[in-house]
C-alpha cells in the first residue's frame, strides 16, 4: 500500500475521499452495533426477562383483562352526565352540524336508564349494571381516555397493543416475555373469546408481534374444547413418552442449527406444553367440579344461553388465574355483524334494545368473577382491567336512536392489587363528548399497569427495526392518583 502524504500536504481530493470513507465506516459500525445490540441488549442492567424478575417490587403477579368489543358507551354505563338529561333533544352546543364516523348526528340524547349512586363512594352507575355497582368502592375509573382511531379493528388493536396497526405485541405477550411462566403445565397467556366469535381483527389482539412466537396467547374457552389432547387408545403411555423424547431430541438438533428462527423454538415449546396439558387442561376446564353455589353466583345455569356461555368463561378465567396463568384476556361480545349492536356493543341504530341485550350478559357473571376473586384472596395480587376500544357520541345518529363512534372521550377502569378503589380520574366534558379533565392516553393506562406489575414501562423493551420498541411506544406517564 502506498504511504499517505502528511495531513498538511494532503491533496484536497484525497482529503475529501478519506472523509467520505470515514463517514461510511462510522455508519457501518453504527448498523453493526445495532445488530449486536438486538442480540444481547437487556432493558435494565441485571434484569433478565422470563425469570420471574421485575424492575422493582410488584404489587400484582397477574392480570385479568376484560374486553367489551364494539365501543361500550361511557355515558350509558360508567360516567353520569346530568346535562344530557337536562338538554335531551337539543343540539350539541358548538357542534350543531356534527359529522362523525357514520355521518350526520342529530340532537343530544340522554341515557335510556337512570344512574344510581353506588357504594360508600356514591359513584353513580347505570341502573342496567346493578351487580357491577356493588364493586365501585374497589374500582378506579379513568374517564378521560382518548384514542388515535375511530374504527373498531384498529381501535381494538390500539387498546390491546398500544399501537393502532397490526404487528405489535399485545400487553399479555409483553408480560409473558417479561415474567415467564408460573405453571409449566399451563400457558403463560390465555385468550378466552366469546361464544359469539372473536373480537375485531381477531387473533391480532393477542399476538406476540415481533416478540418470540412463544409469547402469543393460547386460545381456550369453555365452549371450545382443546383438540387432540387425548392419547389414542391404540398407543400406550410408554410408547407415547418414548416418541416424545425422540421428537424432542430431533427438534432440538434442528432448532439448534436455526437459532434465529424463534418460531421453531415456540413450536417445540407448544408441543411440549400440549403434552403436559393432556393432564392439566381437562382438569382446569372441569367446571362441573365447582360447587352449585358457584354456578348460581356466576349464572352458568341461565336460560339466556349467551349469558350462560359468558359465565362459564368467567368461571374458567378464575380457574386459570388461581393456577398461575399470568395474563387472561376475557371477551364479552365479538365482531360487528350485518346488524349493528347484535353481536357486540356497537349500538349505532338502537342503543336501548342493544344494551338491554348486552348488559344482562355482562353484569352478573363479571360481578361474580370479581366477587369470587376477592373472597378467595386472589384479588390481593391480581390486577383486573376493563377495556373497550373507544366511546360513543352524546348525540344520536341522524334518523336513529343509537350513538356513533367517539374516539375523543371514553372510560377504562382497573381494580385489584395496587389500585386505589372508589376513585375517578379525569372526566369528559359535561356532555361526554371530549376528554376535558386530565386527558389520558392508552399509553398512560399501560404505563400504570406495568408499574403495578413492577416494571418501568420505558425500560421494558425489545429491539426491532432500529428501535427499542415498547408497549407504551414513546409515550406514557404513570397515573399515580389511582395507585395505593
Amino acid at each position: 500500500m502506498l504511504a499517505q502524504p502528511p495531513l498538511a500536504t494532503l491533496p484536497r481530493r484525497m482529503l475529501l475521499g478519506n472523509v467520505t470513507t470515514g463517514l461510511m465506516g462510522i455508519g457501518l459500525s453504527h448498523l453493526l452495533g445495532g445488530e449486536a445490540r438486538a442480540a444481547s441488549a437487556q432493558p435494565v442492567t441485571g434484569w433478565q426477562p422470563g425469570k420471574g424478575q421485575t424492575h422493582f417490587p410488584a404489587r400484582a403477579k397477574r392480570v385479568l383483562q376484560i374486553f367489551c368489543p364494539g365501543a361500550a358507551s361511557h355515558m350509558d354505563l360508567w360516567e353520569h352526565k346530568p346535562m344530557l338529561e337536562k338538554m335531551h333533544g337539543q343540539p350539541l352546543p358548538g357542534e350543531e352540524n356534527l359529522m362523525s364516523f357514520q355521518g350526520k348526528n342529530g340532537n343530544l340524547m340522554k341515557s335510556p336508564w337512570p344512574f344510581v349512586p353506588s357504594g360508600e363512594c356514591g359513584k353513580p352507575i347505570s341502573a342496567m349494571l346493578p351487580e357491577m355497582a356493588r364493586h365501585v368502592d374497589d374500582i378506579a375509573f379513568c374517564h378521560a381516555l382518548q384514542s388515535k382511531t375511530n374504527t373498531h379493528g384498529p381501535g381494538n388493536i390500539f387498546v390491546a397493543t398500544g399501537h393502532p396497526t397490526e404487528g405489535f405485541p399485545s400487553a399479555g405477550a409483553w408480560l409473558s416475555y417479561a415474567l415467564g411462566n408460573a405453571n409449566e403445565n399451563l400457558p403463560t397467556y390465555v385468550a378466552l373469546p366469546d361464544v359469539r366469535g372473536e373480537p375485531p381483527n381477531g387473533k391480532a389482539n393477542w399476538s406476540n408481534g415481533f416478540l418470540p412466537a412463544e409469547h402469543q396467547a393460547i386460545v381456550m374457552a369453555a365452549h371450545q374444547p382443546i383438540r387432540n389432547l387425548r392419547r389414542p387408545e391404540s398407543i400406550s403411555a410408554r410408547e407415547d413418552e418414548a416418541t416424545r423424547k425422540l421428537l424432542a431430541e430431533l427438534n432440538s438438533r434442528h432448532a439448534g442449527q436455526r437459532q434465529q428462527e424463534t418460531e421453531l423454538a415456540a413450536r417445540m415449546a407448544a408441543y411440549e406444553l400440549a403434552a403436559r396439558m393432556q393432564l392439566s387442561a381437562p382438569e382446569v376446564r372441569d367446571l362441573d367440579s365447582e360447587p352449585e353455589s358457584i354456578h348460581r353466583l356466576y349464572g352458568t345455569d341461565s336460560p339466556n344461553t349467551l349469558k350462560a356461555a359468558y359465565a362459564r368463561n368467567c368461571l374458567l378465567a378464575r380457574r386459570l388465574i388461581e393456577r398461575g396463568v399470568r395474563y387472561v384476556n376475557l371477551y364479552c361480545a365479538s365482531r360487528a355483524s350485518g346488524v349493528d349492536g347484535l353481536l357486540n356493543w356497537d349500538a349505532h341504530k338502537t342503543l336501548k334494545s342493544d344494551y338491554e341485550r348486552h348488559c344482562p350478559i355482562f353484569d352478573q357473571p363479571t360481578a361474580a368473577l370479581l366477587t369470587d376473586l376477592k373472597q378467595s384472596g386472589l384479588l390481593e395480587d391480581t390486577l383486573v382491567l376493563w377495556t373497550t376500544e373507544f366511546g360513543r357520541m352524546p348525540t344520536h345518529q341522524a334518523g336513529t336512536t343509537g350513538r356513533d363512534h367517539n374516539p375523543d372521550g371514553f372510560t377504562l377502569w382497573m381494580m385489584g392489587a395496587g389500585v386505589k378503589g372508589g376513585v375517578s380520574y379525569g372526566a369528559t366534558d359535561e356532555f361526554g363528548r371530549r376528554a376535558e379533565q386530565q386527558p389520558t392516553t392508552v399509553w398512560d393506562f399501560y404505563a400504570t399497569v406495568l408499574d403495578i406489575l413492577g416494571f418501568d414501562h420505558t425500560k421494558l423493551t425489545w429491539y426491532h427495526n432500529g428501535l427499542d420498541r415498547r408497549l407504551t411506544d414513546v409515550h406514557g406517564h404513570v397515573i399515580r392518583e389511582v395507585l395505593t
